[in-house]
């Protein structure tokens, strides 16, 4: 699956204004739709995605977890805890194994910086990087955008203020 933002979703930095807006004014709709007593839409009806989460998340993971299966899509959670990776099976062997399975998309989170990438780099299946380390978690980025615009009305010419340990913080890139 490939569409107007490329195979994967690794960080925003190489996103352009337009993206991130589409990306947005696609997701605006769906807050409207989790109000319904209906939920489910058709949108990744037939794709199998795989939740593949190196570190403990509650709020990543589940949120992940009900928009796809809000989508349609079938989905996997695989912890890391409960994995080959215990045996020293490695990122990449991990995903792989799961991509002979038909998998379409690979939903990680992982203490090292840089991982979603490197297994974007790796598999063919698309990669969203639900948090990597100290290095971006994109997700939540645009969820803050998200909020930012649905508060403000506008995202242009804001000033945003981002406390705490930032050195530390994958949110704040």
């Amino acid at each position: 699956m490939s569409g107007p933002l490329g195979k994967d979703l690794l960080g925003l930095e190489p996103l352009t204004g337009d993206q991130i807006r589409l990306i947005l004014d696609t997701a605006e709709p769906f807050k409207e739709i989790s109000e319904r007593a209906i939920k489910k839409v058709p949108t990744l009806r037939g794709a199998t995605i795989v939740n593949l989460f190196f570190e403990p998340s509650t709020r990543t993971r589940v949120s992940f977890e009900f928009a796809e299966k809000r989508l349609s899509a079938d989905t996997v959670n695989v912890a890391a805890s409960g994995s080959s990776v215990t045996k020293g099976e490695t990122l990449v062997d991990t995903a792989r194994n799961l991509e002979a399975m038909r998998i379409d998309m690979v939903v990680i989170r992982h203490g090292a910086s840089g991982a979603a990438g490197f297994l974007a780099e790796r598999i063919e299946s698309n990669v969203i990087n639900a948090g990597d380390g100290t290095h971006e978690h994109p997700t939540q980025g645009l969820l803050d955008l998200l909020t930012l615009r649905d508060h403000f009305k506008r995202l242009d010419g804001l000033k945003v203020c981002i406390c705490g340990d930032v050195l530390h913080s994958r949110v704040a890139r």
